[in-house]
């Protein structure tokens, strides 16, 4: 994801999960990027934290663990899922463009009590209709659960890391570009 992103012309910069925030905030970023990890995403509250400092004052865009904290971070809950999610071939619905995807997914905790938040959900996985993507359009903050950069066919890492972009583009007028 960081080749994705740095062929979309960000420039990355990368920190452990525990930097203190006063250390993220002198980068200056255009946009936050939480990545994937394993764990339980309720033993990273450290991270939420984070997530709600800069939420609505940078895009931001989460992915698998990342996503999952995100959604935390919005009150959701994330508890674990009688089927974990692991392999290379998970079908997952693209709620906005009606698309079928062939994602890759390794993660065990799944997103709930989701309407209790102002997230919309874009992606819901086709076998079991959990949830695998939320957006909140008015903070610019984006996530999936599944892995963008191991997909089958026309790259779902490049269409988000594409949606990603625009975000920081359009956060806050042009002059973010």
């Amino acid at each position: 994801l960081i080749k994705k992103l740095n062929e979309a012309s960000c420039n990355v910069v990368v920190v452990p999960y525990n930097t203190k925030v006063e250390d993220i905030m002198k980068y200056k970023m255009d946009g936050l990027f939480i990545s994937n990890g394993p764990g339980n995403p309720n033993d990273v509250s450290n991270v939420v934290d984070i997530i709600n400092t800069f939420k609505g004052k940078v895009p931001m865009l989460g992915v698998s663990l990342g996503a999952q904290l995100i959604a935390l971070s919005y009150g959701a809950k994330a508890e674990k899922m009688k089927q974990a999610h692991r392999g290379a071939n998970y079908p997952v619905r693209n709620l906005r463009t009606n698309k079928i995807l062939l994602t890759g997914q390794n993660h065990s905790f799944g997103l709930y009590d989701l309407e209790k938040t102002p997230l919309e959900v874009t992606h819901v996985n086709v076998l079991d209709n959990e949830v695998e993507g939320v957006l909140d359009v008015k903070n610019s903050v984006m996530g999936v659960l599944f892995n963008p950069e191991t997909g089958a066919g026309i790259s779902e890492a490049e269409y988000t890391i594409k949606e990603f972009v625009e975000l920081i583009k359009n956060f806050g007028g042009e002059d973010n570009a």
